[in-house]
């Protein structure tokens, strides 16, 4: 049975991983392959690629850069964790700032300045 726990705070569950490696291996389902790419016999004869899917989760990662399965599975519980990580992130909620008064006034201030030299470009009314 696995020992997943997922926590629910308001609308956001969160996966909850074991500590130790070997808790985390019991929870995934491991699967080896043949590792594709360069590398020659080596590579073609062994199943050194591992693939590991969490149970409880459905997250999958796979690691085939190494040339033993025991190293490969060693990264692939290190994305595990990384991509679950990422999963759990949650950005914090932004709280909208206020312009203060000051600015507020400082910026009508300037309009007005900039709105009479504009005006003062035009010609003058033959009214007066």
């Amino acid at each position: 049975m696995p020992s997943i726990t997922m926590t629910t705070i308001p609308n956001v569950n969160l996966i909850i991983l074991p500590e130790s490696d070997d808790e985390l291996l019991s929870e995934c389902e491991v699967e080896t392959f043949r590792s594709s790419g360069p590398g020659g016999q080596h590579v073609n004869k062994t199943e050194s690629a591992v693939r590991l899917r969490h149970s409880s989760s459905g997250v999958i990662v796979t690691s085939q850069q190494e040339r033993s399965q025991h190293r490969n599975k060693t990264l692939c519980l290190q994305k595990l964790r990384e991509k679950i990580e990422r999963l759990n992130y949650r950005a914090p909620t932004r709280v909208p700032t206020r312009v203060p008064r000051s600015a507020k006034n400082r910026t009508l201030e300037e309009k007005a300045r900039r709105s009479q030299i504009k005006r003062l470009r035009s010609k003058p009314s033959t009214e007066e």
